[in-house]
């Protein structure tokens, strides 16, 4: 199963669609299964443009100001028997993994908590969590719109493989993000 992460699209009133920015998103979204946006959508239209590649859920984020039956404050999931949490922010980061699985998942258990809210993309195993970010498609590093990073996690029973894309470059506007990869598997390694 192939789960397209994204998160921090502020979609703002000059783009219509995510994919005015190039094909780039368009491309990348076409491959996935399921989307998990880690919320700041800003508008409606963008959860209905994600679902036309696959069924899509939200993170609410803090600029979320508006009512979805997508989204919600977290959600949890298990795919090919791995646990995955959706919210959107852990700041800080640096807190125990435990502690941010308290207040933001009731103490429930993940092995992969995907979040947002930073604009910076983050791949980092920590306490038997992979913590990911997939960083802003159109914010990169909270920059001006252009070109920036998305999530991908590769799903099967006995192995996950989670990636950090770029999108491309935007002319003029070089993408500041970092491509990262890290797999687990189910004994451990």
């Amino acid at each position: 199963m192939r789960v397209g992460l994204i998160a921090d699209t502020h979609l703002p009133s000059v783009i219509r669609q995510l994919d005015e920015l190039g094909p780039e998103i368009r491309d990348f979204l076409a491959t996935a299964d399921l989307i998990l946006h880690a919320g700041d959508v800003t508008a409606p239209s963008v959860i209905d443009w994600l679902e036309e590649f696959a069924p899509t859920l939200v993170a609410r984020g803090n600029n979320d100001l508006f009512e979805d039956p997508r989204m919600a404050p977290v959600h949890r999931l298990t795919l090919e028997g791995w646990r995955i949490g959706l919210v959107h922010e852990i700041r800080p980061r640096a807190r125990p993994t435990a502690e941010i699985l308290d207040q933001h998942l009731g103490g429930h258990p993940v092995d992969v908590l995907v979040s947002g809210d930073t604009h910076l993309e983050i791949l980092e195993r920590r306490e038997d969590v992979l913590l990911v970010n997939p960083g802003s498609p159109t914010l990169p590093h909270h920059k001006e719109y252009r070109l920036g990073t998305v999530g991908l996690l590769d799903i099967e029973p006995q192995s996950l493989t989670a990636e950090i894309r770029l999108l491309g470059e935007t002319a003029g506007a070089p993408n500041p993000g970092t491509a990262q990869r890290v797999v687990l598997t189910r004994d451990g390694q």
